[in-house]
């Protein structure tokens, strides 16, 4: 935390590899394992889209990709982990009406400045079986100023202590509905490992689809897709 706070006053990227190598660090203490397949896009800045399902999905993407999350207001509130939010550079976004001109306004800046962003346009978490709706508000700042790529993230978590993860496995990792955060910190930090399969597919360039509504219906289905042949053990063709 202390390195991360000089960083911050420093200019450069500094603070974005050095958050990347702080995941990597939580992620090997936690015996969390990271395959990744395809190429991170060279564009920049990049909004990077993902499904969602645990709190590990901070983790394993803040290890692989280079770039600032946005999480919901509640978590600024946080204790601790309001911190490492904060360190980390995420944006914090409450969906209210009457601030959601002012967010927009700080994600496009963000962007503007270089900085990449990481979104989860499900909303919230998943069981891990499935890929929700994506919300298309969230894609609006694809197409500001700032002009990004677009590069769809899909994340599964394919084996634990081994072995593939079944059906019955998964609240073991995925996070969600009423679930309590310690209890299942604790239970997972008792396996020996897991794995998480990161597929990195094409980066979409600018321009490419007319409207925030039409690109997230096309990246829900990619990623919807891809996400179903990883859980079957399969790649994409």
């Amino acid at each position: 935390m202390p390195v991360q706070a000089v960083l911050l006053t420093l200019p450069g990227r500094g603070k974005e590899r050095f958050a990347q190598a702080y995941w990597r660090g939580v992620a090997w203490i936690l015996g969390l394992r990271l395959r990744v397949i395809g190429q991170l896009t060279t564009a920049r800045p990049a909004l990077f889209v993902s499904n969602h399902c645990s709190w590990v999905d901070v983790i394993a993407l803040g290890a692989v990709l280079p770039g600032c999350f946005i999480a919901k207001g509640d978590v600024a509130h946080w204790p601790v982990i309001n911190l490492v939010a904060k360190l980390g550079r995420t944006v914090f976004v409450t969906r209210n009406r009457a601030t959601v001109a002012h967010e927009q306004h700080d994600l496009e800046n963000r962007l503007a400045q270089g900085d990449n962003i990481i979104l989860f346009p499900e909303g919230t978490t998943s069981d891990g079986n499935r890929v929700l709706p994506f919300a298309s508000a969230f894609l609006a700042v694809a197409f500001g100023e700032a002009k990004p790529a677009v590069q769809p993230v899909t994340i599964v978590y394919d084996q634990l202590d081994g072995l593939p993860v079944s059906v019955e496995d998964m609240p073991e990792i995925a996070w969600y509905a009423d679930m309590e955060l310690a209890p299942h910190f604790l239970k997972l930090a008792r396996r020996n490992s897991f794995r998480a399969t990161v597929l990195l597919g094409p980066a979409v360039p600018p321009g490419t689809h007319a409207n925030r509504k039409i690109l997230s219906a096309a990246l829900e289905q990619e990623i919807s897709a891809n996400a179903a042949l990883l859980r079957q053990g399969r790649l994409p063709d």
